[in-house]
């Protein structure tokens, strides 16, 4: 009797268990669709995460509804143990019209009692690109500079701008209704691959480029030979030497931040030309450092020669200024400081946002005399020259950013330039009655 009461015990113990497994799950799998409403077009699919860490997804369906017609999108079994899965809906085979719509969603997972989920939600299908109108006219653009372009949009868009080769050029929306943008011509992109595009995105996914007239004008670049000396490398590779300890030499780790380093400064100017403000923060023309004489320009290829030899080539992209050692350094223009710190080749910098994504960039300083974060008026002292960095002797080396890309600042000191090519268009704009 005693091992029937064992066995007995055994298998209710064992049936307790198994129907706590069997019973256990009572959660329905979970839905999130991307984008969860709004408008939705045949361009951009959406997205489905589907999840159940329980007993695991089992299959889900996926209907679209319109005008009474029903289009099956979706329609997939799990094998056990998957317990997530993203699914892109495609609307593109749907036939749909301009209007609503509803997506009929259903995901079953694979417990005793099968839970379900289900959803239903509505969008507005939308086929149209939108409608982009540019208002300026005149573009002239050197090869290296910057030019503006002002335009409306029919409809709220996600992301418009000026698109150069592989650059994009974000457009800002003003108050008056209508977008600003800066974009450059890339000094090492070639005239016949110069075609600029404006780009707008609308919200379901809709894409327009829309062209314009443009006149270019060449500005060739210079060339200029740098002779690396062991004096020079002696006394001014130490200060990279941390970031290269498995370097054979000097000479090895000047090539290296010569390549590696000016490679990643660079990337972090385009992260740092992201944050700008959508309206401009300067007047009228830059200020240039008080009684300094040109060093170097900018496109200013150069060849680097060591003991005979040429070792490297790199682009210099600012203009280098000289006055007395540690003369102080005032800003160009108005705006906000979003950089003061060392940046490698650049050594101690100080970079100033002006709105519209333009920068300006003031490298090899000896001190900083403002922080980031903080607003500056043009002309406020904000450092002094140095030799921190790559620089051989003290002097200022002066740059202007557009989105993260170096421009030929010498626009920026011309009066002329600035008025024919930024303010009379703005005003120009600013006239347009609303609506136009």
């Amino acid at each position: 009797m005693k091992h029937y009461a064992l066995i007995i015990l055994i298998l209710a113990l064992l049936a307790s268990a198994g129907g706590f497994f069997l019973f256990r799950d009572a959660d329905a799998p979970t839905l999130e669709l991307t984008p969860a409403a709004g408008p939705v077009s045949a361009s951009r699919p959406l997205s489905l995460a589907l999840k159940d860490e329980g007993a695991g997804l089992k299959s889900v369906q996926v209907s679209v509804t319109q005008n009474g017609q029903t289009t099956e999108l979706l329609n997939t079994a799990y094998d056990r143990g998957t317990a997530s899965e993203t699914v892109n809906l495609s609307l593109a085979e749907a036939k749909l019209v301009n209007g609503p719509l509803s997506l009929q969603i259903k995901a079953t997972d694979h417990a005793f009692f099968a839970n379900t989920a289900e959803q239903n939600v509505t969008f507005d299908f939308d086929s149209r690109a939108p409608v982009v109108s540019v208002l300026s006219t005149a573009h002239n653009i050197y090869e290296g500079g910057t030019a503006l372009v002002l335009y409306k949009i029919s409809e709220e868009v996600e992301r418009n701008g000026v698109q150069v080769g592989n650059w994009f050029f974000p457009g800002y929306l003003q108050e008056g209704g209508y977008y600003a943008c800066l974009f450059a011509y890339p000094f090492d992109l070639g005239k016949e691959t110069f075609l600029p595009r404006i780009i707008a995105v609308d919200r379901a996914g809709n894409e327009r480029k829309a062209g314009f007239y443009y006149h270019t004008n060449a500005r060739p670049a210079r060339k200029d030979r740098i002779n690396i000396t062991d004096g020079f490398l002696d006394s001014k590779m130490p200060e990279f030497q941390d970031l290269f300890p498995d370097a054979e030499n000097m000479l090895d780790i000047f090539l290296r931040v010569n390549r590696e380093l000016r490679t990643q400064n660079r990337a972090k100017l385009k992260e740092i030309g992201a944050r700008t403000a959508s309206s401009p923060t300067w007047q009228g023309t830059f200020l240039r450092l008080p009684n300094a004489a040109n060093r170097a320009q900018f496109n200013e290829v150069r060849t680097y020669v060591y003991n005979g030899n040429e070792i490297d080539q790199q682009t210099h992209l600012g203009h280098d200024l000289a006055s007395l050692a540690q003369s102080p350094v005032p800003a160009g223009n108005a705006g906000e400081v979003v950089f003061a710190d060392y940046l490698g080749i650049y050594g101690q910098v100080v970079i100033i946002d002006h709105g519209l994504g333009l920068q300006s960039l003031y490298a090899h300083l000896s001190s900083i005399d403002v922080d980031a974060g903080t607003m500056v008026e043009k002309g406020q002292i904000i450092g002094r020259t140095g030799t921190s960095g790559l620089a051989g002797g003290d002097h200022l080396h002066f740059g202007i950013i557009l989105s993260g890309l170096p421009v030929d600042p010498i626009e920026w000191w011309d009066p002329n330039w600035i008025k024919n090519n930024f303010t009379d268009k703005w005003q120009d704009a600013l006239s347009l009655p609303a609506g136009n």
